[in-house]
């Protein structure tokens, strides 16, 4: 018989492991970042939410057997500008891709960081997509 495994939540995880990553960084554009999976509902260049950043899942990819799962996870950096959002990004992605833990286990590039302006606020942000790794949970 086979074991029965599933997957941990790997947008919980990414959230975990950048707001983990994040705190206490020495970089300026970092000051008082918060890092969720919600889009804050006021999210305007006057209010106190920036920067922040996004951690959505984007999808799954197709895995041939339940000993590895495969999430995309896209990440959004909102900041006061271009430039701090693009290093925001850039520093996200570069915590990401060397992690390696308990529920995330390997992270890979797919696209990104690239520029952006929110529709709703006009805030400059930049994006990417991330290839994870999440180990099974047996039960």
């Amino acid at each position: 018989m086979k074991p029965l495994v599933v997957f941990a939540d790997a947008q919980a995880a990414g959230v975990q492991i950048l707001r983990a990553a994040l705190a206490g960084r020495p970089e300026s554009y970092t000051d008082g970042v918060t890092v969720g999976s919600l889009v804050p509902g006021d999210r305007s260049p006057e209010t106190p939410h920036l920067p922040y950043v996004l951690v959505r899942k984007d999808g799954d990819l197709p895995h041939p057997s339940m000993a590895n799962a495969k999430v995309l996870l896209r990440v959004t950096a909102w900041h006061e500008d271009a430039d701090q959002a693009h290093d925001l990004a850039m520093l996200c992605q570069g915590l990401l891709l060397v992690h390696s833990g308990p529920i995330i286990r390997g992270v890979r590039p797919v696209t990104g960081p690239l520029p952006a302006v929110d529709d709703v606020s006009l805030v400059d942000v930049s994006t990417f997509v991330v290839n994870t790794n999440v180990k099974p949970v047996p039960l």
